[in-house]
């Protein structure tokens, strides 16, 4: 029987649909994190609403968090920017919000992080096409390693202890998946993680052109003095695409174990957008319906169905026993309360 953990839903959409929270690069580079500086009470409440549907795992609300975020966000303490001396608080609130959101004893913190790109400006994490100084394996690992190492010192040096899972999202380049692997290997932070992909085209491959079966091995290969990820797979990723890139992961994965890459298969990872047909521009940073969709494009069958028979038919393949199955960017707490209900008497 397969263990199914669910994940929370889109934090950052939600907070603009249900809360009316506005943000922009310009004012608010942190993005949804910003609100551990503006307005904690906001996303306590948003989070709850992700609590409250029952979730077995919440993320953090640290997706965008980068020194330079901080730095460039001004504040009334801080009218030239908030320091990296002065970060520490901001990242404990983070946990601690997540932790008041929880709503039985078993849920678990997970520290999200997102990929170099998500904290560009504009975001970058769609096509991976980043700055000459961070476009290479070694910057990004010192990036990626710098960033753990303040929420390693957050909390007088607690805070690490208190995250069950470490999320790398939405990477969009086989060098940050090896990036961050060596960088979580170096933090001193030893809670499992995982390591989701994402995959915005139509060729099923990430957006630096590798394919899946080199990106399982990127994920789950060995690396020196450091263990392999609880979980890979994809997020912000359209739901249609998901049947035909969970196959690939797991021949990846079967074949991987097969040469003894992997003694193993890790759990894999699904947490789609639920999108009703937007698309997000990057240029004017807003949700965009094309033109000539209707108010409601997403296929007949509800989105919590067809992520559901996802998982349910990655398991008759016997390719993964354990799942963690969520939502991104535009799935409410709505819709993880109805995805959680597909397995209720699984």
């Amino acid at each position: 029987m397969a263990t199914i953990k669910i994940l929370d839903g889109g934090l950052g959409t939600s907070l603009g649909d249900q809360y009316n929270i506005k943000f922009d690069s310009a004012t608010t580079p942190l993005w949804a994190s910003h609100l551990l500086v503006s307005d904690p009470a906001t996303l306590q409440a948003c989070q709850q609403d992700f609590g409250n549907a029952g979730v077995d795992i919440l993320l953090t609300a640290t997706y965008q968090v980068s020194a330079r975020g901080f730095a460039l966000t001004k504040t009334q303490a801080h009218p030239d920017g908030i320091p990296a001396s002065a970060v520490g608080p901001y990242l404990t609130r983070s946990v601690d919000i997540a932790e008041a959101a929880k709503v039985h004893d078993a849920a678990a913190v997970a520290l999200s992080l997102g990929p170099y790109g998500a904290c560009m400006i504009p975001g970058q994490e769609y096509s991976g096409a980043y700055d000459a100084e961070h476009d290479n394996e070694e910057a990004l690992y010192v990036w990626h390693l710098e960033r753990l190492r303040m929420f390693v010192e957050a909390d007088e040096g607690k805070l690490g202890d208190r995250l069950h899972y470490v999320a790398f999202e939405t990477l969009p380049r086989l060098d940050e998946v090896r990036a961050v692997r060596r960088a979580i290997r170096d933090s001193g932070i030893t809670a499992p993680y995982w390591v989701a992909c994402v995959f915005p085209g139509d060729e099923g491959v990430l957006p630096d052109g590798s394919d899946i079966d080199s990106v399982v091995r990127a994920a789950v290969g060995p690396i020196e003095g450091g263990k392999a990820p609880w979980g890979i797979g994809m997020n912000c990723t359209k739901i249609h695409k998901l049947p035909g890139l969970v196959e690939k992961f797991g021949t990846a994965v079967d074949a991987a174990i097969k040469e003894g890459i992997v003694d193993a298969a890790p759990s894999l990872v699904l947490y789609p957008d639920g999108t009703n047909g937007e698309v997000y521009n990057t240029t004017t940073q807003v949700w965009e319906k094309p033109d000539g969709l209707g108010d409601n494009v997403r296929d007949s069958e509800p989105w919590e169905n067809q992520l559901a028979k996802v998982v349910n038919d990655a398991y008759d393949q016997g390719h993964f026993k354990e799942f963690l199955v969520g939502g991104c960017c535009k799935a409410s707490h709505q819709d993880i309360r109805k995805l959680k209900e597909q397995f209720k008497i699984k």
